[in-house]
Parts: C-alpha cells; structure tokens; sequence
C-alpha cells in the first residue's frame, strides 16, 4: 500500500514556485481548501494563475490571494460576490477568463482522464467562441474546448484515509472530485484523516489513485456567503 499521507500543510505544498496554474475546488466558499489557501497566501507566491468556479469573498478564501495581488489570472465561471475581484478585472490589474460552468466543470474532466481537447456547444456564436476550432456535428455547432493545464490541483474532502481515497459530504463536493489528477500534483486536505482499510468502498468517491498527498487539515471556518433564514 502506498501512503499519500503527509505531516502539515507547509509539506503538502512543497514544490510550489511563482508563476505556477493552480485547481482550486469549491463553490464560493463551500468545499474550499481553507488551509492550502491560506499557506499560498502566508508563502507569498504571486503571479500565479487560478483555476476555480469563482474567486469567494473579499476577506476569505481566494480573496485572500487577491487582497495580496498574488493572482495574476483567474480562470472562473463568474465574478461571484467578490467586490476586489470585479474590480481587478475592470480596472485591468487581472487577466479574467470566464468559462461556461458546465464547460470548467469539463475540462477539469478532460485532463483528469487524459483528453487533450472536446467539442461542446456551449458558447458557440459568443465571444467564449473567439480564436477556437468549429465544428459541425448532426446539424448542430460546436467549438473545441482544450483540456485545463495545471501544475497543482488543491481540494478538500470530509474524510480521507493513507492512501488518498476520498469522501466528500453534501454540496462540498462540488469540482473537487473532477479536480482530482487533473493537475500534476493533487493536495487533498480532509477533515478527517484514517488508515487506509477504514473507508467503506462503496462510499468513495475518488479512488487514491488520483491524489498525491494527503494531510488533516484544521480550524475550518465553513463561512456562509449569504446566510439566509426564515423569521420567526
């Protein structure tokens, strides 16, 4: 059996070096790799490229790597509810590509399995179209869409165990599975850390095979980007 698992956060991230593309998962702020973020942020690494569905808060997760322009372009789906992000973007500071959500989602997919490229129809006749290859497929239009590149992927799950298997709970799941060997490297932090043996396997939900390094992480915020409740 082959041990993924490592001591802290600061091993986790070894090798990590300016300039580098990252995959970071979650949604907002829901499932993100609070701790590898926040050891970006300590490590100072800039002019770096991100890969994720948005960039969260001004105050917390990617916001944080924003606040220290650490980030020279971001690779999203959308702006999302960060003001500083919206304002790199149109003052210039940050290179933005936005990317169709189904299509980010896919081609996290497509370097995961080894794909270099697919056609998809999503962006066709939009400025998403600009600069790539169309085709026609049974009377419908499609653009080729490259798989993403990247150096390092960094996701959190709930539970993990030695040999870098993987549970995630509820929505947290989001693009960490699809994020997971889609990257040179992939970092997993979970909550809970097991020896290997102790998952159920028919409850995994990415294999070990597909991560590098594992490791506890702690003191999650979880924070709620817009709590709403019912009154009473």
């Amino acid at each position: 059996m082959i041990r993924k698992t490592v001591a802290s956060v600061t091993d986790a991230l070894a090798g990590v070096k300016d300039g580098m593309t990252f995959m970071l998962g979650g949604f907002g702020l829901c499932g993100i790799p609070e701790n590898a973020i926040s050891e970006l942020v300590k490590m100072g690494v800039k002019d770096i490229t991100c890969i994720s569905n948005n960039a969260g808060v001004d105050d917390f997760g990617l916001g944080l790597l924003l606040q220290k322009h650490q980030i020279k372009k971001m690779v999203s789906s959308y702006v999302g509810e960060n003001d500083e992000f919206e304002r790199q973007m149109l003052s210039g500071e940050l290179e933005v590509e936005l990317t169709p959500q189904g299509t980010l989602a896919e081609k996290c997919r497509a370097a995961q399995a080894g794909f270099p490229a697919f056609f998809t129809p999503a962006g066709y006749g939009t400025e998403v179209a600009e600069g790539k290859e169309v085709r026609e497929f049974n009377g419908k239009m499609y653009i080729l869409e490259e798989a993403f590149k990247a150096d390092f992927a960094f996701v959190k799950a709930w539970k993990g165990d030695a040999a870098g298997n993987l549970i995630f709970k509820g929505t947290a799941r989001n693009f960490n599975p699809c994020m997971c060997g889609a990257a040179k490297i992939t970092v997993a932090e979970v909550e809970e850390l097991v020896p290997e043996g102790e998952l159920d396997p028919n409850q995994i939900h990415v294999p070990g095979i597909f991560v590098q390094r594992i490791f506890q992480g702690k003191d999650y915020e979880k924070r709620i980007e817009q709590r709403t409740v019912r009154q009473k």
